[in-house]
């Protein structure tokens, strides 16, 4: 019995040793990417080793990341990891909520309130000339955030735009998204691994945003719907990198008997005009398919369209806004399209706002409390 003991443990010993030396020679030795694809993310490279580094535990740190990011099997890991972690009952990993039918983000009482930024867009109103209309939009944990509410989680979206829209100037017409979307939370109106709405959701709440600002909403039949693909996975997936949620839905929506796209056109931060697409088919083969809507990232699109009443419009948005713009696309005459996290400038390097009777501020609310991003739309004195 002794022996037989003895035998299990030298072959426990060797079987430990044989899996530490096989994953330290994978992770050595193997293939390395400089991208995370599955998690949309830059991965850390190989630090240059010093004395001094290695002396202040600055190297240490730096290959300690290094290996992090590079272990072998990192991605299978971490989706175990998750796994595990879910089947134990422990449904926030990462600071997401695994839900049976959706993720959401579970930290979102951490997130900087969005009423302290409010004074940026009221200081934007008094230096324009024409109307200012604000919609802010929930995220996913905001609608549906019952579910977090039953873990002790607070705050909701509901409360952060009221007390955002308190702080506003009176001269800025605000619209209030969340009840349109709480309304309808049985249907798609939220990707399952986002934090975004779906295009759905954004239709939803267009119908009483053109309304606001003066025209009717083009009926829902009107648009032929394209499902571009079945395999979204978005930011809150990348998290946590869990399949138990399945993939979205992307649609896009087209008006084959309305106003057409005649141009669309990209400023870079480099002041070059690019020509650019409403919809990028090319990014469902990127690490950011969500960016089908508009291409990729710019400071300033400029739209112009087949409608003939002169009527322009300013949109300063965040990504929530990208797959609400091609609805604008029957009403105005030209849309430019504002991306203050795109930009390296002054607002006023890039655009005339006056050049536009109308502006519309369309942001998620999870997006409101970045300051750096937000005061690039005001004059620096």
């Amino acid at each position: 019995m002794a022996k037989l003991t003895k035998l299990t443990s030298r072959i426990t010993a060797v079987l430990t040793l044989s899996v530490i030396a096989f994953f330290f020679f994978m992770t050595v030795f193997g293939k390395k990417e400089s991208f995370s694809i599955a998690e949309n993310r830059k991965l850390a490279d190989i630090p240059e080793v010093s004395l001094d580094g290695l002396y202040d535990g600055s190297d240490v740190d730096q290959l300690g990341y290094y290996v992090t990011d590079h272990f072998a099997g990192r991605e299978e890991w971490i989706s175990a990891k998750t796994i595990m972690q879910a089947e134990l009952s422990e449904q926030i990993v990462n600071g997401i909520y695994i839900g049976k039918d959706r993720l959401l983000d579970a930290e979102v009482s951490l997130r900087t309130p969005a009423s302290v930024n409010a004074d940026i867009f009221s200081r934007y109103a008094e230096n324009y000339d024409g109307t200012v209309y604000f919609a802010a939009i929930p995220s996913s944990s905001g609608v549906y955030g019952d579910l977090l509410q039953a873990r002790g989680i607070s705050r909701s979206d509901s409360q952060q735009i009221t007390a955002f829209y308190e702080f506003l100037s009176n001269d800025i017409r605000k619209i209030d998204a969340y009840n349109i979307l709480k309304m309808l939370n049985e249907n798609y109106i939220y990707y399952r691994t986002d934090t975004k709405w779906t295009t759905y959701g954004a239709y939803c709440v267009y119908k009483t945003v053109i309304q606001k600002l003066g025209f009717l909403p083009t009926l829902y039949d009107k648009y032929s719907i394209q499902h571009i693909t079945d395999d979204f996975r978005g930011n809150l997936y990348k998290k946590v990198l869990s399949a138990k949620v399945k993939p979205d839905i992307i649609d896009i929506y087209s008006y084959p008997d309305g106003a057409e796209v005649l141009s669309c056109e990209k400023t870079t931060n480099s002041g070059d005009t690019v020509e650019s697409e409403l919809y990028d088919l090319d990014m469902l083969d990127s690490s950011d398919m969500y960016s089908v809507f508009l291409g990729e990232s710019a400071p300033l699109i400029k739209i112009r369209t087949s409608v003939k009443n002169d009527k322009k419009l300013l949109v300063i948005k965040d990504s929530y806004a990208d797959c609400f713009i091609p609805f604008l696309i029957q009403h105005y005459s030209e849309i430019a399209v504002v991306s203050p996290e795109d930009m390296q400038k002054e607002l006023s390097e890039y655009i005339n706002i006056n050049d536009y009777s109308q502006t519309l501020f369309m942001f998620g609310v999870e997006n409101l409390g970045n300051r750096s991003n937000l005061e690039k739309i005001i004059e620096r004195n």
